[in-house]
């Protein structure tokens, strides 16, 4: 079923800043038959930075209209410090005011919904695992995250070297190169310092010192009892990286053993879904995964009282 969509701008605070966000709704009864059966979960999508709230090639409205057309409640909104929202720029790792004042908002506006879904890219999907790490919101029953970042030295260089020189090392032209004298100094002095960076010991434990971002992810995706869609471009080192890093780490491979998580890669897809055929399979997916969740109501909490303006 499609439903008839309406959108409308309105504002919200986060502390002493306000914010800027777009909700995407399914018509209503306004229009008639009416939409009886639209859904009761709604999205909240977490901008990867920096973007402000349409992201590159304006992926983020194809996917709200597309998750709107299918019957969800949908809010994109700019962070502080990006787009039309006001105060001072903060990276992936200092937004989780705005993730609180962006749920709080949507349940202000649509008090009707049961289910509440996090849907980020990127850091985007970062910042939603380290909201919910601080938090631990009883609403949200969903997360939807695409192409998460783990980054570090240490993992970026493990990606290059299995994603990249490695398969330079199969391939004919690179042994012709080799042996005609082709390769430079300063690539096989790159080779060296990847292999050295790779094998590097790294990483905090959890006998009491600070846990990095990539831990805090992990915890909060273990204690999380909700459903998760995890979605990977085919053509991106940021998802390479990751699923290296989950592969490779004692806390996150409890963390992919989650009971209620579905992966999904998307065929042909870029980091940014930059293609119309890319951002369709990304909301195509998340589509289906809305429609065939059981995530369980989200607990009777009330909002913490941060009513939208037009």
């Amino acid at each position: 079923m499609s439903f008839v969509t309406r959108e409308e701008a309105f504002a919200f605070n986060c502390g002493n800043d306000s914010l800027v966000g777009i909700l995407h709704l399914p018509a209503g009864d306004e229009v008639p038959p009416g939409n009886a059966g639209a859904s009761d979960t709604g999205v909240v999508i977490v901008v990867g930075g920096p973007q402000y709230r349409a992201g590159s090639h304006r992926q983020f409205v194809h996917l709200a209209r597309g998750l709107a057309a299918a019957g969800h409640s949908v809010l994109r909104f700019d962070v502080r410090g990006m787009g039309d929202s006001q105060g001072e720029m903060r990276n992936f790792e200092q937004i989780t005011p705005d993730i609180g004042a962006a749920v709080d908002a949507l349940c202000s506006r649509r008090p009707q919904l049961s289910k509440l879904v996090l849907w980020g890219l990127c850091d985007g999907a970062s910042a939603v695992l380290l909201y919910l790490h601080e938090r631990r919101d009883p609403r949200i029953t969903g997360l939807a995250l695409a192409n998460p970042w783990v980054r570090s030295v240490e993992g970026l260089a493990k990606t290059h070297l299995k994603h990249y020189y490695l398969q330079r090392l199969t391939e004919r032209s690179f042994w012709i190169k080799l042996v005609r004298g082709g390769i430079r100094w300063r690539a096989a002095k790159d080779l060296a310092g990847n292999v050295r960076t790779a094998t590097q010991k790294g990483g905090s434990s959890r006998d009491g010192r600070t846990l990095t971002f990539p831990q805090c992810m992990a915890d909060a995706w273990g204690r999380f009892d909700g459903e998760i869609l995890l979605m990977f471009s085919e053509h991106d080192f940021v998802a390479k990286e990751f699923i290296e890093h989950s592969s490779s780490q004692a806390d996150w491979k409890q963390a992919m053993a989650h009971p209620r998580l579905k992966r999904h890669t998307l065929a042909g897809a870029d980091h940014t879904f930059s293609t119309p055929d890319s951002k369709s399979l990304a909301a195509g997916c998340t589509v289906d995964w809305l429609a065939s969740s059981k995530a369980a109501p989200a607990a009777n909490t009330p909002a913490s009282g941060v009513a939208g303006s037009k």
